[in-house]
């Protein structure tokens, strides 16, 4: 089985590559590979579906984004149709906008993109997870099969354009005639008139249904990762093609760690005897609970790394770190012996000292120095 090459390659340009960077190589491209410009070369035919392809999914925000997360089975079902027809110039309105076509009205007629929220737990975002989620959505009309015409009634072809959903107005201007293509106003572009509409979705040959998608979302997501499932949006108008269905996740906070893109963070409490003397103390990990070895002498906001213990990366599975934050809790309301005990071991001299740097500015340069 063949592997599909990265899009960013395909094209020739960089992942931070933008919109009009990312137009103005596919048009050059189109323009060396187009089969009109190349007959009998099955190559070139190829590379131009290929980055054809690539040119939809990354120049569609939602879909580029899902594919710099996911990889290719983050658009999954992702392609182009075969451009057999198209002339030279038709394949740059159909990328970069043109005049109004029975090609732009059959895509005009692509069922809507739906989102739907699903919110996991910070284990399940861990592990991953199946997940069976119920998205309401317009499909098309079963008693009709979409037609939006009563089974065993007719359609006829518009009167008003021959069935072609375009009307041309001539006019004449200083310039010369000039010819105007607009929808045809009787049968809004379709090119066809229903005399008896359908009693289930009333014409629009859809109706509102609610289906059960099963969802495998894999180790590694975080609040506001995309999955997009192919053909399960909308269905089209006039059974035209389905939209696409976004599921965005969120992950709820866990109880005790804190995430910062694929590490985590436990703040550990200890007193002031377990600082100073040591210890051993059980803290709390994705994988369990894992002692860790407290030295005498630790001072507040001192950073211990569990190396490989933090989220998965989505691509490559490779974990990221946990950090343990130590914070010394100082004891409150002590008697005058437990004071003056205090006194003889720290040795204070009431000497005025340094300020220390906050938690999370500790917690940054121990990632960052790392």
């Amino acid at each position: 089985m063949a592997v599909k090459r990265d899009y960013y390659e395909i094209l020739g340009v960089s992942r931070s590559v933008s919109p009009e960077e990312l137009k103005r190589a596919f048009r050059k491209l189109a323009m060396d590979l187009h089969p009109d410009r190349n007959p009998g070369n099955p190559e070139a035919e190829t590379r131009f579906k290929e980055a054809a392809e690539a040119y939809q999914v990354l120049n569609d925000p939602d879909r580029r984004r899902s594919y710099d997360m996911f990889g290719h089975a983050g658009v999954a079902g992702a392609g182009v149709s075969g451009f057999e027809g198209f002339g030279f110039a038709d394949i740059f309105d159909a990328f970069f906008g043109g005049g109004f076509s029975a090609r732009d009205r059959a895509r005009s007629m692509r069922g809507s993109d739906l989102r739907y929220d699903l919110t996991i737990s910070f284990e399940e975002a861990f592990r991953g997870v199946e997940k069976e989620i119920e998205v309401p959505r317009l499909m098309t009309c079963e008693r009709c099969s979409g037609a939006g015409a009563e089974p065993g009634s007719s359609v006829e072809a518009c009167g008003s354009c021959g069935g072609s959903g375009q009307v041309r107005r001539t006019s004449q201007s200083i310039f010369g005639q000039v010819v105007n293509v607009s929808a045809c106003p009787s049968c809004h572009g379709s090119g066809r008139v229903i005399r008896q509409v359908c009693t289930a979705c009333r014409g629009q040959g859809r109706t509102e249904q609610t289906k059960r998608l099963k969802l495998r979302i894999p180790p590694g997501v975080d609040t506001g990762s995309q999955i997009r499932l192919t053909g399960e949006g909308e269905s089209g108008l006039q059974n035209g093609g389905p939209g696409d269905l976004y599921v965005v996740i969120r992950v709820r906070p866990h109880a005790l760690l804190q995430r910062q893109d694929q590490d985590v963070v436990f703040e550990l409490q200890v007193n002031v005897v377990q600082a100073a003397l040591g210890d051993r103390i059980e803290v709390p990990t994705l994988d369990g609970l894992v002692e860790v070895a407290i030295p005498a002498g630790t001072q507040h906001g001192q950073t211990f790394k569990l190396s490989g213990r933090g989220m998965p990366q989505i691509r490559s599975g490779r974990r990221g770190d946990q950090f343990v934050v130590v914070k010394v809790i100082v004891p409150k309301d002590l008697n005058a012996k437990q004071k003056d005990l205090l006194r003889q071991v720290g040795g204070l001299t009431g000497k005025p000292q340094k300020v220390a740097k906050g938690f999370f500015d500790k917690l940054r340069e121990a990632i960052n120095l790392d």
